[in-house]
């Protein structure tokens, strides 16, 4: 039998608490894939469970329907599996109500944003979906129909409109000063079209910055099956996470919103030094791995952690380079964090794939690596951990050539047939190069990524 509001759950599954049929959509959520229901529908579905009413969620597909044909059927609910060793448990999540695929559901998309019971829109949408030129301005070709920001534009006009107050715009994405670069992005988009809208979101609406943290691997069909014969239910909407998790969002909302702190989650005057860490210690670290751990023949984090060639890497990349690039927030432990990705990373019962990771580099590498190298080069400091980690992911680039998955591809293939192995570093990191805006390198870090492109650690 599929799971649905309908099906009798087994008692060792945890259920909902509260009436869902009763509750509300106060979150308008973009990019409602994995990591969204391991993570923010999760800590709304714990306030939810503590009392807090009407924050349901309407998730938002940009474009793909898999999600929406996964959760639909279901009734929007879910199960999420936190896996550690040899142990699981096994909870249903019950805060998403409705997954509309805007690419269909145009209208029902902007009315959900312009509905008076929405207070907050929330965005997974990965570091592409923010429509960044590599200077990090906003890349109006990509930025236009279709869009997240031609669906904020058009949701935001009409609330405006309607005479209805402002929103919490929340990005819960990757990116260094996540809220503020959504404010930026978005009023260079709403300033070129509607500057009287461009003024009302300044006035009305707040962009707090967030860090999100919990490993979330692709669901398989072989984890489904797993499930279907330990609860006796299909679910096609299955999600598997690791026990750790972590939120810290700067406290400036528009208006109200759910009680996250039940879950675990820290308000913040500023959130930097959190996010900081991060980026440049765990994501710099998945990243390496990725790249590294894929050119010496592995397929998942928890083997490339184990290779005795690549864990000293690793821990250097955390402990000396990342780590020390950073000011602390009082009481955040830095070693202390190293340590615990570290055996984070080796929980086997994740099997997070390394190519997973290793999609869309071109928007992950300037705020995990490269904002550490531009550190330690006005340091008068080199950083052979993450060298390495480039020469692994240029010599990926190649390799993979118009199959690289990254909104770069055709750019990167183009450098590497006019540049090949020997000048594609310059071409990439030289003064004139692709991320120049991000770093340049010195003479000695172009030779040492040239001597070792492509080749295992």
């Amino acid at each position: 039998m599929r799971l649905s509001s309908q099906a009798a759950i087994p008692e060792t599954i945890i259920r909902p608490l509260y009436d869902r049929a009763a509750q509300k959509c106060g979150i308008v959520h973009f990019g409602i894939g994995a990591f969204h229901r391991a993570h923010q529908a999760a800590y709304t579905d714990d306030a939810m469970n503590a009392g807090d009413r009407d924050w349901a969620i309407t998730g938002v597909s940009l474009r793909s329907a898999g999600v929406a044909d996964q959760m639909n059927p279901q009734d929007g609910l879910y199960t999420l599996s936190e896996r550690s060793g040899e142990q699981t448990s096994v909870r249903l999540i019950g805060a998403v109500k409705q997954v509309l695929v805007a690419s269909q559901q145009r209208e029902e998309v902007l009315a959900a944003i312009a509905s008076s019971d929405t207070k907050i829109i929330s965005f997974t949408i990965t570091e592409k979906g923010y429509c960044r030129a590599p200077d990090g301005s906003l890349d109006f070709a990509l930025a236009g129909l279709g869009s997240v920001y031609d669906y904020l534009y058009a949701g935001l006009a009409r609330r405006m409109a309607s005479g209805r107050d402002g929103l919490t715009l929340l990005s819960c994405d990757n990116l260094a000063d996540n809220g503020a670069q959504l404010a930026r992005l978005l009023a260079a988009h709403l300033q070129a079209r509607d500057p009287a809208l461009a003024e009302w979101v300044q006035a009305r609406c707040k962009c707090p910055a967030t860090m999100v943290d919990r490993i979330v691997p692709a669901t398989t069909d072989a984890d489904r099956d797993g499930l279907e014969k330990l609860a006796g239910l299909r679910d096609e909407a299955a999600v598997l996470t690791e026990p750790f998790t972590q939120w810290v969002i700067e406290d400036s909302f528009a208006g109200p919103r759910p009680r996250w702190e039940i879950g675990g989650a820290q308000f913040t005057a500023d959130v930097r030094p959190f996010e900081t860490a991060k980026l440049r210690m765990l994501n710099g670290a998945h990243s390496a791995l990725a790249y590294l751990g894929l050119a010496r023949g592995h397929t998942y984090v928890h083997q490339a952690i184990a290779d005795p060639a690549l864990l000293p890497l690793i821990e250097r990349l955390m402990r000396t380079e990342a780590a020390t690039s950073l000011t602390p927030a009082p009481g955040q432990d830095l070693a202390a964090y190293a340590a615990s990705l570290a055996t984070r990373f080796g929980n086997t019962a994740l099997n997070h794939k390394l190519r997973q990771i290793a999609m869309d580099g071109s928007q992950k590498i300037p705020q995990r690596w490269l904002e550490t190298l531009a550190f330690h080069q006005r340091e008068g400091r080199q950083c052979p951990a993450i060298l390495a980690a480039i020469s692994a992911w240029v010599g990926f680039v190649g390799k993979e050539g118009l199959k690289l998955d990254d909104p770069l591809a055709e750019v990167l293939h183009r450098l590497w047939q006019a540049e090949g192995a020997s000048g594609m570093p310059l071409a990439l990191f030289g003064d004139r190069g692709l991320f120049a805006q991000h770093w340049v390198a010195t003479k000695a870090d172009l030779d040492l990524i040239c001597a070792t492109i492509g080749q295992p650690a």
